[in-house]
């Protein structure tokens, strides 16, 4: 039997269980053994069906700029008449479907950012499993940043599918990293610990799953409530977790349709005729928790043009780090202008964390 007829039977089997306390388990160790021949399915390996081949297509562009921002959507959304409109590029337009056939960069300069922006052929159901090149397309999200989810006013509800075939090729949107660590020995059993109350995992499913990757003996600590999916994603290794925003095209054309009981959040906006997209480029700024910073010397003045561009949470150590590789090993003190001082020129160390618009100089020993 080949792979692809093992995950057909699977899923099959799936389906045909009531789910309930009692199956738990049964259901959990399928998940497991399912997931398990799509890596293997993708990978080409496990003698079946769906070897990825060829080239990368001109889907393989180099990340430029502060940030990378994809744009996700089914065909004639309108993702090149975004593109263009935020940010000045070529990407040809049509009234037809998959005029786009390639991947169009561009770079949106905000705030003293540069964003580079991805459009992306449209994908159409089945993208995940290699559909019109669609796992071509998917594989550039799973580089980004931030994943803009574009569905047109008309079909707003297409926004689940998006998701799903993000989903499908281990791209898990707006779903921070589990709390799970797992360690391998070579002997010993397993050691199976959990620090938070569990609603859905015991340590016979535990054991039974991480049992299908070929972990017999190590430890496995659990640190939050999590469910057999977040464990198998943690065995399976190749998940990435991004950040998206969901807009809603064409709004300009809704002629009054309802949009406000729509089951998810989103940014209506008009590419066509530049409708709130200052708005949607606020949202993207803030979705991509990018600050700015500025440096000072008694050599120049601050330069407000010229902001460093770094994430929320960034400490002066990260910065340090940033200007040059001695520049930790030569610091003294810095001192702090902004949001994050207690009084102007406030004397910092390392650890200080930084915010939106500090001024700070550093002080060498």
């Amino acid at each position: 039997m080949g792979i692809t007829e093992k995950i057909t039977e699977i899923e099959e089997q799936m389906a045909k269980t009531q789910k309930n306390k009692a199956t738990e388990h049964h259901l959990g160790i399928l998940k497991a053994k399912l997931a398990k021949l799509k890596r293997e399915q993708v990978s080409g390996t496990g003698g079946g069906k769906g070897k990825s081949g060829g080239g990368s297509g001109g889907f393989s562009v180099k990340k430029a700029g502060n940030a990378t921002v994809v744009f996700i959507g089914l065909p004639s959304v309108g993702k090149s008449t975004l593109l263009n409109a935020m940010t000045g590029a070529k990407s040809k337009m049509a009234a037809y479907a998959f005029t786009t056939v390639t991947c169009i960069p561009g770079i949106l300069h905000y705030k003293g950012a540069q964003i580079q922006l991805l459009d992306l052929p449209g994908i159409i159901a089945g993208a995940k499993s290699g559909v019109g090149r669609g796992r071509e397309v998917l594989a550039v999200a799973r580089n980004a940043d931030l994943v803009l989810l574009i569905v047109d006013v008309f079909d707003p509800h297409y926004v689940s599918r998006l998701k799903d075939e993000l989903e499908g090729i281990g791209i898990r949107l707006d779903e921070p990293q589990p709390d799970i660590k797992i360690e391998t020995a070579v002997r010993g059993g397993l050691d199976i610990s959990f620090t938070k109350k569990q609603s859905h995992l015991d340590e016979r499913l535990v054991t039974g799953v991480v049992n299908e990757y070929g972990i017999f003996n190590g430890t496995v600590t659990i640190r939050q409530d999590a469910t057999v999916d977040q464990l198998i994603d943690v065995l399976v290794g190749n998940r990435k977790y991004i950040p998206s925003l969901v807009l809603v095209n064409k709004v300009d054309l809704a002629q009054g349709r309802k949009l406000k009981d729509l089951p998810f959040d989103y940014i209506p906006i008009s590419a066509q005729n530049s409708q709130n997209l200052e708005a949607l480029k606020e949202a993207i700024f803030q979705k991509l928790k990018l600050i700015r910073i500025y440096t000072k010397t008694r050599f120049k003045n601050v330069d407000k043009d010229d902001p460093m561009l770094v994430k929320t949470g960034t400490t002066i150590g990260d910065t340090c780090d940033q200007i040059h590789r001695d520049m930790r090993s030569l610091f003294k003190y810095a001192q702090i202008w902004g949001k994050s001082a207690k009084h102007p020129g406030q004397k910092v160390g390392l650890s200080h964390v930084l915010q939106d618009e500090d001024i700070f100089q550093i002080f060498k020993k």
